[in-house]
């Protein structure tokens, strides 16, 4: 069996589908649409394997949002080869334009997909409320997947305490530091981009709290290489983008790329931008 994955992408899929005893597939996203994940390549006979797809809309960590049209693709593809979609939407509640972005359950709706056949999404404080912590989320879609679901959980879940269940119920019914915490990241985002525009190739997402920033056009540094020099000389810590995807149909679609958090206050946020500038000015200069 195989469990498809989008490449790049948040490892603990990989981890689910080598635990369950299935192999991953990555499928690798397009630079050309914001990183989302390309499956028009996909053969036929890949597709016959399928049991599960994992998905992550907005995009860890590209921040890329999947339009209607993409989840009306996905949708006939699971309802000709049978696999369950998952759709990870821990990041829908940070975004940057006036609307939030399209979840999968409500894509489904729209679609007149009554009783949301074959999909399940999962949601979560962590990002919502930065309280990652808590590990409190939710998960939500087809009732018979979800019954099955329930016994796998009942038998391998862990239970929260009780002091844990009533901070996340009083986050879960709160929305207004949910909108002020949307609101820090638009400015940080506002203030730190440009800032980087200057020495990288980067650019606001569509959601999401990271900037996905290409470094080959600044430096001859692999992407590990910038990320440990950066840290050694400007104590800055970025993710390397190869460290978040796979080699797969003869590329690895995160080289020379970095992922930058945007979690800390705006200061701190700024401080750190100023400091990537110095590095790359000092790598230009050498």
């Amino acid at each position: 069996a195989l469990v498809m994955c989008p490449n790049p992408f948040y490892q603990i899929y990989e981890g689910a589908a080598y635990l369950s005893g299935a192999q991953p597939y990555f499928v690798n996203s397009d630079a050309n649409r914001n990183f989302a994940p390309d499956y028009s390549n996909v053969p036929e006979n890949v597709w016959a394997r399928v049991k599960l797809l994992y998905l992550c809309s907005p995009g860890n960590p590209t921040g890329a949002v999947l339009t209607l049209d993409d989840w009306k693709e996905l949708f006939a593809l699971s309802d000709r080869y049978g696999f369950i979609i998952a759709a990870d939407e821990c990041y829908s509640e940070i975004y940057f334009k006036p609307e939030a972005p399209l979840g999968s359950l409500e894509a489904a709706h729209r679609l007149g997909r009554d009783g949301y056949p074959r999909l399940i999404t999962f949601s979560s404080l962590s990002k919502r409320s930065n309280v990652p912590g808590m590990r409190s989320g939710f998960v939500a879609g087809d009732a018979s997947i979800l019954k099955k679901f329930l016994l796998y959980r009942t038998y391998h879940g862990a239970a929260m305490s009780p002091s844990v269940q009533s901070a996340s119920i009083a986050a879960w019914n709160d929305e207004t530091h949910v909108a002020e915490n949307r609101a820090k990241y638009i400015t940080k985002f506002q203030q730190v981009t440009p800032l980087l525009q200057e020495v990288l190739d980067v650019s606001l997402p569509d959601a999401g709290f990271y900037l996905w920033a290409k470094v080959d056009k600044c430096t001859t540094l692999s992407d590990v290489d910038f990320a440990k020099c950066l840290y050694a000389e400007y104590n800055v810590t970025v993710l390397p983008g190869s460290y978040l995807a796979r080699d797969a149909h003869g590329i690895n679609p995160g080289q020379q790329r970095i992922r930058m958090a945007l979690v800390a206050e705006v200061d701190e946020c700024l401080e750190a931008a100023h400091r990537i500038v110095k590095f790359v000015h000092g790598l230009q200069n050498q």
